[in-house]
């Protein structure tokens, strides 16, 4: 059977979503393709012991009234649709370590920021003041980021490294750990990570942060409740495993059931590496696929999920980040072997606004690949099948994991593991089967400012009609991929158009 449409989105991430949503809004008759059973990528949930957790969005920024998400989530139509409780103004995050036991606070509004800041650093007051100025400068060079016009970064501001930078402002290595504490949103490199990278990441946060209450697929839902009102279609356990070329533009792509869904224009928004030996890489330039090739994919994740019993452990409205010591917050997942834990991110779920206590709890930390490379050729996805069990020597291995990430937490919070009624966790290849990363990769390729644009990947590919979109393009996140997915359809419908209905949100007077 076959199916014609404008556009076939491949992947229900957030960043497949939000483009299909724009280009049905654009008036484009699109439809999207999910392979696994649940729609949105990261932004899924999934329910443990009666408890719901989120897969990979844990807090997002810049959702108060005129700053940019909100913006844009106002013209995908879901900003007033979702149901939000906003984290502790005075530390959303928190960044301690294990050998002294304080909590250094990162709070929201750039001057609050500054101001709780100064009570632990009281000899900073510059630099602090030097560091949200940047952040804020930079984030401003980059015009889709707050909707502005311009021409955008250049070239050297891309290539600034984010040590050199913190080198510049300060000689105080505490507070460097500190401001980049909570680097496991983007994984710092010391010798790689560019200023950009953590601009735009914290930024949205220090201008406000908050929880879904009840987990982050009510961004997909509400993002699929709008594409349908477009008219857009869209379907799950639709695995695709080839493409059908009319010469030299994908005339049709191909399901695992037999379906092929015919479009005059692509949008691929699961692993570009994937998708390139899906495509075929002798339809793509050899430069290109070798670089694509050879790029580098952040670290993975092992994560806890863990259920408290009822009324026994209060709720916490900030996110912790508790590593061993200033010395493990560069690199951190290249210095854990032998000491494995030595970063500890602590999450709870929010299930109802000011709640008093705690209903479950997400702890994470690096993971490598290589760790579960033995049970590599396992999977546990619907799609695929026959291929072999992990057994007990995986569900023993993740025992073993589980034990030792909670003794972090215990020295972190003493007696927290007596309130505890279930834990359960996850693995690098929960998330390469679940989310369709590469080696079950977090956010993507790593950024390196020593070659800046190796990593900037164009949305249009060299074939006429298939676009990229998700997190492998440009920036990672929430914010990140929303943004990217514009800039992907800017490519594919009158720009000039698109541009003059996303100015009206510029103006915050239009969204009171």
């Amino acid at each position: 059977m076959e199916k014609k449409y404008d556009v076939v989105v491949i992947g229900s991430g957030l960043g497949g979503l939000a483009s299909a949503v724009i280009l049905a809004k654009e008036g484009k008759k699109v439809c999207v393709l999910e392979k696994n059973t649940q729609y949105g990528g990261n932004l899924q949930t999934f329910a443990r012991d009666k408890s719901v957790f989120d897969t990979g969005v844990h807090y997002i920024g810049g959702l108060d009234v005129g700053e940019n998400l909100y913006k844009y989530f106002s013209y995908l139509e879901i900003m007033d649709k979702l149901k939000l409780y906003r984290l502790d103004e005075n530390g959303y995050d928190f960044i301690s370590f294990e050998d002294e036991m304080i909590d250094y606070p990162h709070a929201q509004g750039y001057e609050n920021f500054v101001q709780q800041l100064l009570v632990f650093f009281p000899e900073e007051e510059v630099a602090l003041r030097k560091y949200c100025d940047t952040i804020n400068d930079i984030c401003h060079r980059f015009p889709m980021y707050y909707l502005e016009g311009g021409k955008g970064y250049d070239e050297n501001i891309v290539s600034i490294k984010l040590i050199d930078f913190l080198d510049e402002i300060t000689s105080n290595e505490k507070l460097k750990a500190v401001l980049i504490g909570s680097n496991f949103l983007y994984v710092a490199d010391k010798e790689k990570t560019p200023l950009y990278v953590h601009a735009l990441t914290v930024n949205s946060y220090i201008q406000s942060a908050w929880r879904c209450v009840n987990g982050g697929s009510q961004i997909s839902r509400a993002l699929i409740k709008v594409l349908k009102s477009y008219g857009g279609e869209i379907y799950k356990n639709k695995e695709v495993v080839g493409f059908v070329f009319d010469n030299q533009q994908l005339a049709s792509c191909k399901t695992a059931d037999g379906m092929q869904y015919t479009a005059d224009q692509f949008v691929s928004n699961i692993n570009l590496k994937h998708t390139i030996r899906m495509v075929g890489t002798e339809s793509f330039s050899k430069p290109f696929v070798k670089r694509i090739m050879s790029l580098e994919e952040v670290p993975s994740v092992f994560s806890l999920y863990i259920v408290f019993k009822k009324e026994c452990y209060p709720y916490q409205n900030s996110n912790i980040y508790y590593y061993n010591s200033i010395d493990d917050v560069w690199d951190t997942h290249q210095k854990a072997e032998g000491r494995w834990p030595n970063l500890l991110v602590a999450s709870m779920n929010c299930t109802s606004p000011a709640q008093e206590w705690a209903d479950s709890m997400t702890v994470m930390t690096y993971m490598d690949f290589e760790e579960v490379k033995q049970w590599g050729e396992t999977y546990n996805v619907s799609t695929i099948k026959n291929l072999g069990t992990r057994g007990n020597s995986y569900e023993d291995f993740k025992r073993e994991k589980e034990q030792l990430l909670l003794a972090k937490l215990e020295s972190k919070y003493p007696g927290i593991c007596r309130a505890i009624k279930s834990v359960h966790s996850s693995s690098p290849l929960t998330y390469r089967d679940f989310i369709g990363s590469e080696r079950g990769n977090m956010y993507g390729f790593i950024k390196d400012a020593n070659i800046p644009m190796k990593t900037f990947i164009s949305p249009r590919s060299k074939i006429g009609n298939l676009f990229f979109s998700g997190q492998n393009v440009r920036m990672h996140g929430v914010m990140g991929v929303t943004i990217g997915a514009f800039v992907t359809c800017l490519e594919m419908v009158d720009k000039d158009s698109l541009l003059t209905k996303l100015n009206k949100y510029r103006d915050d007077e239009a969204l009171v």
